[in-house]
């Protein structure tokens, strides 16, 4: 088994929660692509983080955090920039997300940053989140891109508020189609498919990434499970299982986790069969994700999710 690169951001989220009828912001360490490193090398994959973190105290602790999770911190820089946060409110399990730092740590790095051996080694590359909105880190992404010897794997990962009007949508929605052109696998929520393309149903959605050059498209759904297109398979409706939801901070990110961590072990399935096990695996990763709070600190043992929907 070899490896994953993930390519985006590493932040500190501070979760608004109440702890002895006191508001209080919680610090936990975070990004989407930080999630999805970390929720790898939960699953017994093998993960290198590439990215940049601030120079302050914050930075250090993602910098340990990554190492103490068993994720690879080679080819993350350190840059002269405060570590972005992302204050975080809820209205039910589902987390709005408001950001603060400019420059933004997690954007600052460059083409020339990037470790060419390590990511010419990997067996999957995954790019995507919030840092394509960044020109140097969408460079960055892009060069790596285009080394990728072995599967690529994309989510948009899309955030409302860091969109500054319709053009700056426009241009996501280009980067977008770019990078599915290329993908072996697209991950994106039901909430990134009403964003980029409106009025389109998400199994239209799915179709059309297929269109564009994607090999497998997942639409997660929360509840109610996932929209899997698959080879020439017309998209099929993968159900979650029930579970109790508290925070479904990071469950996004830890179902592209459970697919990347799959891929690693076996590579691609098959046939589209095989993509229903693999994404109803996945589900069943997010459901307990959801049922504990924080995001990276939630990513699950594959015993634990043996544990939890097979006891």
């Amino acid at each position: 088994m070899g490896y994953a690169v993930v390519l985006g951001e590493a932040l500190v989220d501070l979760l608004d929660s109440e702890i002895d009828g006191e508001r209080v912001y919680r610090q936990a360490i975070g990004g989407g692509p930080l999630n999805v490193a970390v929720g790898v090398a939960r699953l017994g994959g093998a993960a290198q983080f590439v990215g940049s973190l601030g120079d302050d105290a914050l930075g250090g602790r993602i910098r340990d955090f990554l190492t103490a999770a068993d994720v690879g911190v080679a080819g993350a820089i350190t840059v002269p920039a405060p570590t972005t946060l992302a204050v975080v409110t809820y209205a039910g399990p589902e987390p709005d997300f408001r950001f603060y730092g400019e420059p933004a740590s997690y954007g600052l790095l460059g083409p020339d940053d990037l470790d060419l051996a390590l990511l010419e080694g990997a067996d999957v590359l995954y790019c995507g989140s919030i840092v394509l909105l960044q020109p140097d880190t969408l460079a960055a992404a892009r060069r790596a891109w285009s080394l990728a010897a072995g599967l690529r794997v994309f989510d948009p990962n899309v955030r409302p508020r860091l969109l500054n009007g319709p053009a700056a949508l426009d241009g996501l929605r280009e980067v977008v189609a770019e990078f599915a052109a290329g993908a072996h696998l697209v991950k994106l929520s039901a909430a990134d498919a009403v964003l980029l393309y409106p009025g389109e149903p998400v199994e239209g959605v799915a179709a059309y990434l297929r269109e564009l050059g994607a090999g497998t498209v997942v639409v997660t759904l929360g509840a109610a499970g996932a929209v899997l297109a698959a080879a020439e398979a017309d998209p099929v409706r993968v159900p979650a299982p029930t579970v109790d939801a508290i925070d479904a901070t990071g469950a996004g990110d830890s179902v592209m986790a459970a697919l990347i961590a799959d891929l690693l072990v076996d590579g691609e399935p098959e046939s589209p069969s095989g993509w229903v096990d693999r994404v109803a695996f996945a589900l069943r990763v997010a459901g307990l994700v959801c049922e504990s709070p924080g995001g990276a600190t939630a990513m699950p043992t594959r015993t634990a999710v043996q544990n939890r929907f097979n006891p």
